[in-house]
C-alpha cells in the first residue's frame, strides 16, 4: 500500500455517513481550498464539480442528445429536399419527372446515411469543431456528386446540375449551422461534468488510488466516494475522495441516484469477496464493474476509456438500451403530449369535481422513487381528505377506506387520479409504460416493502410508468404480503427485460379495458 493510504490510516473510528448534500459540501470545501488534513493537497484539484451535480436520469437524457441532433439533421435535410425538388421542377413533386426528382432523394439518402456511419454525432473529446466541420463537408460533397452522377445517368438532358448544386450548397449551410449548435452544446455540457459519470470505488485499496489519480488528470470520471468494509484499517481519505462506509452503508445511500456504476476495485484473485459484494450489490439498479488491476499506462487508459465511455450514445450497431431509451422517450414525448391535450377537458372536469367534493387542494403530491433510486415528485388527484392523507403510504388503501372520499372513490377505481402524471411523464420523470412507482418508505404490513425481497431495487432500472406490465396483469393496488410484493417486482423485471415500442404499445391498449373491467380491485 503507498504511503498515501499509510499517511491517512488511523485507529477504528466512527465515521457518519454522508449524503449528497454532505458531499456537496465537502466538494465545495474542497474546491475552494479550504483547511485541514480532509480537503488539503490533491482534495483542491479532486474530481469533485459541485457546481453540476445532476442525478443519473438527468445525464443519461444528455448521453442520448446524438439521437436527438440526428431527428433535427434528418428533418433539416428532408425540408431542403423537398423544397429544392419542388423548386427544380414544374411546382408538384408527384408530376414532375424520376430524372429530376430522384437525384434530390438519393442524395438526401447518402448524405444520413453517412453521416450516421461514420460517427458524425459522437462528438468525441479532443475532436476539434473545424475537423468535425471537414468531415461534414466531405459527406455533403460526396452526396452531391452522386446526385449528380444519378441525375446524368438516369437523363443528361433533363438533369438539372444547377438545382443539385444548390441543394448541396444550401444542405451544407444547414448542417453546418446545427453542427456548430450540436459542438457547442457539448462542450458546455463536457466542461460542466454534465457528460461525465460519476462512479463510486468499493475497497480502500492501492487500485482504488491509482484509478483515483489518472481520475485527477483525465477529468473524465467523477469518484464520488469511496467504501471499504475493513473501516477500521482504511483512511479517511484517498486523494481527496472520502471513505464513506462500508458496503451495506452504500445499499441505503443517498448518494445511489448521482451514481452511473459502481466499481469494485479489490484484488480480482480474492474470488470469494469479488462474488460475495457482486451477489450483495447487484441489489442495486446501478451497474457493478470489477476494476481489474492494469499493467501499464496503455492497459490503465484503455481501463479507464471503458469506464468514462464515450460522452454520446452510439448510433450504430444492434438495437442497445441507449437507442431503446431514445424510442421511449420519444413515444413518451408524441403520445403523452397528444394524450394531455385530448384529455384536457376530462382533466378539467375532474379538478373542479375534486375541489366540490370535500374541502382542501385539488392536487395530491407524493414522493416516489424514479429511475436509479432518484426520489421525484408524482402528482395526482386528491382522492383522500386533506387531514388523513398519508405521503408516505405507511397505511395501504383497502377497501371501504374511511379515508377515500366519495369522488375519490370514482377517481381510484377508474384510475382518473393518474392523469396529472401525464406532467412526470413530459418532464422526463416517468413514463407511459413501466414499473408503478411506490411510495418511498411504502409499507407491506408492518415491514418497508423494499426490505422484503432482495432484488426490489431492480424495478429502478427503468423509469416507473403510469400503467405497466404487472398492472394489466393483475398486480396493482396495495401489496398485502411478501408474496405479491414479489409478483409485483417480478412481473417489473420481466418487462424491463423484453421492453420494446410495440410491447408498450400493446400495454397501452390493454390499460384501459383491464382497469375498467376489474371494477373490484382495490387501487
Amino acid at each position: 500500500m503507498s504511503s498515501t493510504l499509510n499517511a491517512s490510516r488511523q485507529p477504528s473510528r466512527e465515521r457518519r455517513p454522508l449524503d449528497v448534500t454532505g458531499l456537496q459540501a465537502l466538494a465545495a470545501t474542497a474546491a475552494r481550498g479550504g483547511s485541514g488534513a480532509e480537503v488539503a493537497g490533491s482534495a483542491r484539484r479532486g474530481p469533485f464539480r459541485p457546481e453540476v451535480w445532476l442525478n443519473a436520469r438527468q445525464r443519461h437524457a444528455s448521453r442520448l442528445a446524438g439521437h436527438y441532433f440526428r431527428a433535427i439533421d434528418v428533418l433539416a435535410v428532408l425540408s431542403v429536399t423537398l423544397v429544392c425538388g419542388w423548386a427544380a421542377g414544374s411546382g408538384s413533386l408527384l408530376q414532375d419527372r424520376l430524372a429530376l426528382v430522384l437525384p434530390f432523394g438519393l442524395g438526401a439518402i447518402i448524405v444520413l446515411g453517412l453521416m450516421r456511419s461514420l460517427s458524425l454525432y459522437r462528438f468525441s473529446r479532443g475532436e476539434a469543431v473545424l475537423m468535425h466541420l471537414g468531415r461534414v463537408a466531405a459527406v455533403v460533397t460526396a452526396g452531391g456528386a452522386v446526385a449528380m452522377a444519378i441525375g446524368l445517368l438516369i437523363d443528361p438532358v433533363e438533369a438539372d446540375l444547377a438545382w443539385l448544386l444548390i441543394w448541396a450548397a444550401t444542405t451544407l449551410l444547414t448542417l453546418y449551422t446545427l453542427h456548430l449548435i450540436w459542438s457547442g452544446t457539448v462542450a458546455r455540457w463536457r466542461a460542466s461534468g454534465a457528460l461525465t459519470p460519476n462512479v463510486v470505488l468499493v475497497g480502500a485499496t492501492k487500485h482504488a488510488e491509482r484509478l483515483i489519480k489518472e481520475a485527477l488528470k483525465r477529468r473524465d470520471i467523477n469518484v464520488l466516494g469511496v467504501f471499504d468494509d475493513r473501516l477500521a484499517r482504511s483512511p479517511q481519505s484517498i486523494e481527496g475522495v472520502p471513505v464513506l462506509g462500508g458496503s451495506n452503508d452504500l445499499l441505503t445511500h443517498k448518494m445511489t441516484p448521482y451514481v452511473d456504476r459502481i466499481v469494485l476495485a479489490i484484488d480480482p484473485n480474492a474470488q470469494a469477496r469479488v462474488r460475495e459484494l457482486t451477489a450483495r450489490l447487484q441489489t442495486l439498479p446501478n451497474e457493478v464493474m470489477l476494476l481489474v488491476d492494469p499493467q501499464g499506462s496503455d492497459e490503465r487508459n484503455a481501463a479507464l476509456e471503458r469506464l468514462a465511455r464515450a460522452p454520446l450514445a452510439s448510433l450504430d450497431g444492434p438495437l442497445d438500451a441507449d437507442r431503446r431509451a431514445f424510442n421511449k422517450r420519444m413515444q413518451d414525448m408524441l403520445v403523452g403530449g397528444l394524450a394531455l391535450v385530448l384529455l384536457a377537458p376530462v382533466i378539467a372536469l375532474t379538478a373542479l369535481a375534486v375541489r366540490l367534493d370535500s374541502p382542501g387542494p385539488i392536487f395530491f403530491r407524493q414522493r416516489r422513487h424514479g429511475f436509479n433510486q432518484e426520489e421525484i415528485v408524482v402528482w395526482k388527484f386528491r382522492s383522500m381528505r386533506q387531514a388523513t392523507a398519508d405521503a408516505t403510504a405507511s397505511r395501504q388503501v383497502t377497501a371501504d377506506d374511511d379515508r377515500v372520499t366519495r369522488v375519490g372513490k370514482i377517481l381510484r377505481s377508474t384510475s382518473l387520479d393518474e392523469l396529472p402524471q401525464l406532467l412526470n411523464v413530459l418532464k422526463g420523470e416517468m413514463s407511459l409504460v413501466g414499473p408503478r412507482p411506490h411510495a418511498i418508505g411504502m409499507k407491506t404490513g408492518q415491514i418497508e416493502s423494499a426490505l422484503l425481497v432482495a432484488e426490489y431495487a431492480h424495478r429502478h432500472r427503468m423509469k416507473p410508468g403510469m400503467t405497466g406490465w404487472a398492472a394489466i396483469n393483475g398486480s396493482r393496488g396495495p401489496l398485502h404480503n411478501a408474496q405479491d410484493v414479489r409478483r409485483r417486482v417480478q412481473l417489473d423485471v420481466e418487462y424491463i427485460e423484453r421492453q420494446s415500442l410495440w410491447l408498450d404499445l400493446w400495454i397501452m391498449a390493454l390499460t384501459v379495458p383491464v382497469l375498467l373491467g376489474d371494477r373490484l380491485a382495490v387501487r
